[in-house]
């Protein structure tokens, strides 16, 4: 039997490439015969880079000392032999690097535009940009601070990094707003949301990110606000477009700039040769920490998914967690490392054991 192993990292607990080594062993050890391609898969957050490190020849990766959300971080991007540079908003600016402090109102992308500056200093004709695991809600200030717009108060001073300064802002200045690579820029995003709104920035991923409900109410008509005069000086920048409100608000900046909407896993997938891959599959495994709602709606698992139903391929997902509104429809197994576990808590403890088990598992379940 052909499997191949197609997972998403498990935030904060295993890289997408430990999940894959993990998975092997647990599948080999039960059925010594059994056959594994390793394709580790992002879909522009966290373990973007990696993605498409492990899977180009020649790429290199550039490190930096960046503005990150919580101060001074060590991060890097990613150049192919392309002249591509690629950037991943979660080494930069991401969650993970406040180390379970949020800081919903200071958090910022200054970090991101210092990443996307150096790979531009850099000379790269390109560039894809992944936006997911986001720290803040600044609408992208930071980030297009970095690459030379100027954000004031009424006063003509510069606003306050992060949600905190949104209000404030009176003027937009982007007479020195650095241009675009010559071959444009990705934004690598498979979140749908629009800037404000039900369905918004602030109103969705407020809480995840350390706002009340009564501040994500406020935030999101900080956002509404800003809009408008960010879309004057920017009229690419659409608060109403799909994905604008990716990343706090950063698909919005992003698309402003140039940036051209773009699924994260589509494009991960298309550097990995996944569709290659499962058209000589037996099964394919893909996976996520949190197997929940949201999956359906353009993240790894659910992209695995569909691109092994049009193969005609099964597809089975590993899951820190399954969730009870998640749709496992079209998988012919759902694995649990919770359950296998006993609890969610001794799942994170040791993810890489449990993840050996739940390859065991499937080999017996799937044996002829």
């Amino acid at each position: 039997m052909r499997v191949v192993l197609a997972p998403d990292s498990f935030k904060g607990s295993a890289t997408a490439e430990g999940v894959v080594r993990a998975l092997e062993e647990g599948l080999r050890r039960a059925d010594p015969s059994i056959e594994t391609l390793a394709r580790p898969m992002a879909d522009g957050g966290e373990g973007t880079l990696a993605a498409f490190l492990s899977a180009t020849a020649g790429a290199v990766r550039h490190p930096l000392v960046v503005e990150g959300p919580a101060g001074p971080a060590h991060a890097s991007w990613v150049e192919l032999p392309d002249r591509t540079g690629v950037v991943e908003l979660a080494a930069v600016s991401g969650i993970e690097l406040l180390a379970g402090t949020l800081r919903p109102w200071d958090a910022h992308t200054i970090g991101v535009g210092q990443a996307i500056a150096d790979a531009l200093d850099h000379g790269v004709e390109r560039l894809l940009v992944g936006i997911g695991s986001s720290a803040s809600t600044d609408a992208g200030t930071g980030l297009l601070t970095a690459l030379g717009a100027r954000f004031l108060t009424a006063a003509g001073r510069p606003v306050a990094p992060g949600a905190r300064g949104l209000r404030s802002v009176a003027t937009v200045d982007v007479s020195r707003l650095r241009t675009l690579p010559a071959g444009g820029v990705s934004v690598l995003c498979d979140v749908r949301s629009l800037l404000t709104g039900e369905t918004g920035a602030a109103r969705v991923f407020g809480p995840q990110k350390g706002f009340t409900d009564a501040e994500c109410r406020r935030v999101d008509g900080d956002l509404h606000a800003f809009a408008a005069l960010l879309s004057r000086a920017l009229p690419a920048a659409r608060p109403d477009a799909p994905g604008a409100g990716a990343a706090g608000g950063a698909g919005f900046a992003l698309s402003g700039w140039g940036g051209v909407m773009r699924s994260g896993a589509a494009a991960v997938a298309e550097r990995v040769g996944l569709g290659a891959a499962i058209a000589g599959a037996d099964l394919v495994v893909t996976g996520e920490g949190r197997f929940d709602g949201q999956s359906a709606r353009g993240k790894v698992a659910q992209f695995v998914r569909d691109a092994a139903a049009e193969a005609g391929v099964p597809a089975v997902v590993v899951a820190g967690q399954v969730s009870l509104d998640a749709d496992t429809s079209g998988f012919a197994e759902v694995v649990s490392l919770t359950d296998l576990a006993g609890s969610s808590v001794d799942a994170r403890r040791d993810p890489s054991r449990w993840l050996r088990r739940a390859g065991g598992v499937l080999a017996e379940r799937l044996r002829p």
